[in-house]
């Protein structure tokens, strides 16, 4: 009787074993109601975890949706998705709530995160200095993408970037939240940026 040899017989052509992609934690922030629920949806490749809870009469004059806005729930915990980017990579987007009153967990959500995507509504630019602040004091490499409601931003990339005083090397681009493609090249930006950092670090190590 002929027996398969085992796999470790010398001679034996075995194919190679793929490494696991390396896990990225990436965070998506940005005021409430800009559109970070939907971003983390419309690319994670598996249902997305959601804290969702219905808006009350409490927080009318605290929580301020957008005009014409249909919203009528809120994050009150975060959002959880991953997506595969290749063989080596796959990225664990956790998408902060936007409310100020729970800004105390931004610090452990942040913990371990290799950047951050801004999501900004340019009609309402003052909810996301926050935002771009908490990252620049951390030192944490982000992208800020407009969310382009009804297809179209309130105001374009030059005015949104003076309004939030971002800095020149920090990239800005419009994206629709809704499409995979366009989060896709949202979240790129921020890999980018990680990357140039981490290349800025070795340069000066």
């Amino acid at each position: 009787m002929d027996y398969a040899p085992f796999p470790d017989t010398p001679g034996v052509n075995r194919p190679a074993r793929q490494t696991p992609p390396v896990p990225v934690k990436i965070i998506v922030a940005g005021g409430f109601g800009v559109g970070k629920t939907t971003t983390v949806g419309s690319i994670s490749e598996i249902a997305p975890l959601t804290t969702e809870a219905e808006m009350t009469a409490v927080s009318i004059g605290v929580d301020r949706p957008r005009d014409q806005s249909l919203k009528t729930t809120t994050t009150v915990a975060m959002d959880f998705g991953c997506v595969t980017i290749d063989h080596s990579l796959k990225l664990y987007l956790f998408g902060t709530p936007g409310q100020d009153r729970f800004g105390f967990m931004w610090d452990s959500m942040v913990r371990g995160a290799l950047g951050a995507l801004v999501v900004v509504d340019s009609s309402r630019l003052d909810d996301c200095f926050q935002a771009v602040d908490y990252f620049e004091r951390a030192g944490l490499p982000f992208a800020v993408a407009v969310n382009e409601f009804n297809g179209h931003a309130t105001h374009d990339l030059a005015e949104v970037r003076w309004a939030l005083a971002v800095n020149e090397r920090v990239p800005i681009a419009t994206f629709d939240a809704r499409k995979r493609t366009s989060v896709r090249d949202a979240l790129m930006m921020v890999l980018e940026q990680a990357l140039d950092k981490a290349a800025r670090t070795e340069g000066t190590g």
